[in-house]
């Protein structure tokens, strides 16, 4: 066979071999064929199913300051929850007291006992500011591992703290005033080796104005 032929066999085979082998898609198409993860829904079906039935087993406010006075690593250790090793711990917490101050970033509350009796320490309501991971790791209720990567597992947080900003602390806000009862529940963040319960910040996950 002559060279030119063979060479036109050759480069047809390989040209043939080439289109076998390269395809293309349209974008959607590929967009359509991964999974986007629902970092919403999925802050609701927590809130909802784990966060909300879970504030139950919230450790009183003013119980958890006297433990931490007593014995700070058994507080941090039977009641606090945390994903890394680090200092800083998440308490899933509740308490009632009454509001001495409202501004326009917090509320801030005196506690009282079972008794109506103010006890320290007096705490901050944030409702302005809420950000940050304390809702979604104080419960201890969501694992790391189920989640493919760090930005799906903190987006649910920004949902969460969502939720926060546009269920819980509007309802709150419009009607609160000096003076008012309130009971709370809500998450906090301290600091394991730099203990601080003078002005606890509160993350609030449900908020009442009781009746006098």
């Amino acid at each position: 066979m002559p060279k030119p032929i063979r060479y036109l066999i050759y480069a047809a085979a390989i040209a043939l071999l080439a289109y076998n082998s390269v395809y293309f898609k349209k974008l959607d198409e590929v967009k359509a064929g991964n999974t986007v993860f629902d970092a919403a829904g999925y802050a609701k079906d927590f809130w909802e199913k784990k966060l909300t039935p879970g504030l139950s087993k919230a450790m009183n406010l003013n119980a958890l300051t006297s433990l931490l006075k007593a014995d700070k690593e058994k507080a941090f250790n039977e009641h606090s929850h945390a994903l890394g090793i680090g200092n800083i711990r998440y308490f899933l917490v509740k308490g009632r007291g009454v509001v001495t101050d409202v501004d326009e970033n917090e509320v801030s509350v005196q506690l009282t006992d079972a008794n109506g009796k103010a006890v320290t320490p007096q705490v901050r309501i944030a409702t302005e500011y809420i950000f940050g991971n304390a809702v979604r790791d104080a419960s201890g209720a969501i694992d790391i591992n189920a989640f493919a990567n760090s930005m799906d597992f903190n987006n649910v947080s920004a949902e969460i703290n969502k939720i926060i900003r546009e269920k819980v602390v509007p309802p709150f806000k419009s009607k609160v005033q000096k003076g008012d009862r309130v009971a709370f529940h809500g998450a906090i963040e301290l600091n394991r080796a730099h203990l601080q319960t003078g002005n606890i910040e509160i993350i609030p996950v449900s908020l009442q104005i009781e009746k006098p």
